[in-house]
């Protein structure tokens, strides 16, 4: 366990009062790697044959456009496009017509489609539109951070008082967390963090619901001097205890 490397930044998200600490994590970790892909690292001959080979997702893409190396990104579309077109040159040119039956093409709605009409093309174009680089960094070392959370719960006194005095998390990192809890605790440690997180989900909820209700109640003339108590930005987190996003923030750019 690294405790400097995860433990400090975990304790960092957790004291800066936000609606989910993971989301503070999460947000930090996507600017470092957007920062790191864009970079000096994108001369670097072993990650651009990772950027080659994974590509982007079309968040990813569209906050790598918005944090301002053009001539970095353009560097990287281009081998990204020459490696592409390599992989895919072989691959289409096995591609054939296929003569579906009347049952498969009634099943065309259906969520799980027949195994024939996937394609070894139709298979690489998918995995090719669902990897991403920037992903698969913040993915590897999120799942430490959560490792890190279970670890210092149950370890460390200190950080289990910030989690207890916490806004929790947002409804994907809860989800998150519910998965990975009996991997990582006790049955005695797993029952208290259900039990705390599920309160501090209801509790949220219902406190971000009475904002949101007094947001609405400060458009009736009748409340326009009354104060806007904690109603203000209701609107971004509730959003972002629903969604893990922060809505808010301005777009990631370059620093120079």
């Amino acid at each position: 366990m690294k405790d400097t490397l995860y433990t400090i930044p975990l304790t960092d998200a957790f004291k800066a009062e936000d609606e989910c600490p993971f989301c503070f994590i999460y947000r930090n970790l996507e600017q470092d790697a957007i920062s790191f892909t864009l970079g000096a690292s994108y001369m670097e001959d072993d990650i651009r044959e990772k950027t080659d080979a994974l590509g982007f997702c079309k968040e990813h893409y569209k906050k790598l456009y918005d944090y301002g190396n053009r001539l970095g990104l353009a560097f990287i579309l281009q081998t990204h496009y020459v490696a592409l077109q390599k992989t895919l040159k072989s691959t289409l040119s096995h591609t054939r017509a296929q003569n579906l039956s009347l049952l498969q093409k009634l099943k065309k709605g259906a969520k799980v489609q027949s195994a024939s009409t996937h394609t070894p093309a139709t298979q690489k174009l998918n995995d090719t539109l669902s990897s991403c680089y920037v992903c698969s960094r913040i993915d590897y070392n999120f799942d430490r951070y959560i490792k890190t959370f279970f670890y210092l719960l149950t370890t460390n006194e200190e950080f289990k008082t910030l989690f207890i005095n916490s806004k929790g998390f947002c409804l994907p990192h809860f989800t998150k967390l519910l998965e990975e809890a009996p991997y990582h605790l006790k049955e005695k440690d797993q029952t208290f963090f259900l039990e705390e997180s599920q309160k501090k989900l209801q509790e949220s909820l219902a406190r971000i619901e009475e904002d949101l209700s007094w947001f609405i109640d400060k458009y009736d003339y009748r409340n326009s001097a009354a104060p806007w108590k904690n109603a203000k930005d209701a609107i971004p987190r509730g959003i972002q205890k629903l969604s893990g996003i922060y809505v808010q923030d301005e777009p990631f750019k370059e620093t120079k």
